[in-house]
């Protein structure tokens, strides 16, 4: 097999990059003795299958999203029907991860974080792009290392809930130990609060796990080999296999991390119509997404717009069968948690007038492999010093302020997840 051209950074010429990987992935394709069009049938045929679930879920007036209950994870005891519906949606909601007085007692310690800081007074308006397009003042905290968001993170039960869902992957295959699933590296992300009131443009839909080196480095090509060998059947989205160790190029959304499952935690009460979080909850949507571009209706220097430097777009342009299984999150209460595959689109619908708080804390399951305890070494630098870590803009507002969570503070789970032991 003739190896595929790849760059482990991003080109210098881009289209002229983009026109010889798509020339190459259709030669291999076409050299397994299948056309790119059989090809993508047999994603698209399957993909529509979910859709058509989905749609007729939404039609009969179904929740689409699994709901799973923490004590039943913690039991052990989760039904076989749910992990079922997990493994079709590739999304969750965890009902009473915390309880709910804690993570409404953590939304006002934050508070009470920020404004004995004097963050409000001191803040320089949005240093990112993408999230400063929602519109209010402001609306993502770069916020980092309050002791609520430690807390949260170092937890025994954001632990268990973070094993229960890497367990959901295939973490070990030809040989390889791609990740333990059983510990998480500390990947520290912002919080969200939006006031009752408010009026927020939301998020497009789109994805994280790159951009342009989907396609366009080794690791990843290995990883989404099945698309472009002639055996797209036996692509499987939660194999882990060649994922957890390969290079990223820069992204608005750039995560170096590896994540099975992005995730927040509610820290107030939210209605399904508030502008909340909605997806496409079809983990095989990647593979459409990937082998889109390929077909003959898109020009030869062209990705279906995706690109370097920007969030990976997904809109009804190109994917309009993606766009009909859209399904927002059901109503969630203080203390749930929501979680949905690393591949998945997702977005954030728009909101006028928002009825009540919506406050979140984004913590996602991350579980230690290569890249992780690389980004790790960034992570460690960035608690002890209350800087901003390296995949968000460099605010560090924190810096100063001397009730941010301490090296003193942190238990066996978040040394870990730090690196700061093995085990």
């Amino acid at each position: 097999m003739t190896p595929l051209p790849h760059w482990e950074t991003p080109p210098a010429d881009l289209q002229a990059a983009v026109r010889e990987i798509k020339a190459a992935l259709r030669a291999r394709i076409t050299a397994s003795g299948r056309t790119v069009e059989e090809v993508f049938a047999v994603v698209e045929a399957r993909v529509a299958e979910r859709v058509g679930e989905i749609v007729a879920q939404k039609e009969r007036g179904e929740a689409v999203w699994p709901v799973i209950d923490y004590a039943d994870i913690e039991a052990g005891t989760v039904p076989a029907d749910a992990l079922a519906r997990l493994h079709r949606r590739g999304c969750l909601v965890v009902r009473g991860h915390f309880p709910h007085e804690q993570a409404v007692g953590w939304d006002g310690e934050v508070v009470d974080y920020v404004e004995n800081n004097r963050f409000f007074e001191n803040y320089r308006g949005p240093a990112d792009d993408f999230f400063g397009s929602v519109g209010s003042r402001p609306e993502i905290y770069p916020v980092y290392w309050s002791p609520p968001q430690m807390q949260a993170r170092q937890s025994d039960r954001m632990a268990r809930v973070q094993a229960f869902l890497n367990a959901q992957w295939r973490s070990e295959s030809d040989g390889v130990r791609w990740f333990d699933p059983d510990r998480d590296s500390l990947y520290p992300d912002r919080i969200r609060r939006r006031p009752p009131g408010a009026d927020s443009g939301g998020l497009g839909t789109h994805l994280d796990p790159g951009n342009l080196d989907l396609w366009m480095t080794e690791a990843y090509q290995r990883a989404f080999r099945h698309l472009f060998d002639g055996t797209v059947e036996q692509y499987d989205p939660w194999d882990a296999a060649h994922r957890t160790a390969g290079p990223q190029y820069p992204g608005t959304t750039m995560c170096s991390a590896f994540r099975t499952f992005q995730g927040w935690t509610a820290l107030s009460d939210m209605d399904h119509d508030q502008g909340v979080l909605h997806t496409v909850p079809i983990p095989e949507a990647m593979a459409y997404l990937m082998l889109r571009p390929l077909l003959a209706d898109v020009p030869d220097d062209d990705m279906c717009g995706v690109t370097v430097n920007q969030v990976f777009p997904a809109n009804a342009t190109w994917h309009p069968l993606l766009m009909q299984a859209v399904s927002g999150i059901p109503d969630v209460e203080a203390g749930d948690s929501v979680w949905w595959h690393c591949d998945m689109i997702h977005g954030v619908d728009p909101v006028t007038d928002q009825k009540g708080w919506g406050n979140v804390m984004y913590i996602p399951a991350a579980p230690w492999c290569p890249r992780n305890e690389t980004y790790a070494a960034n992570v460690r630098d960035a608690f002890r010093t209350g800087s901003s870590p390296g995949d968000f803009p460099a605010e560090h507002y924190e810096r100063t302020w001397p009730d941010r969570f301490s090296v003193d503070d942190l238990n066996d789970i978040g040394r870990r997840g730090l690196g700061l032991v093995s085990r």
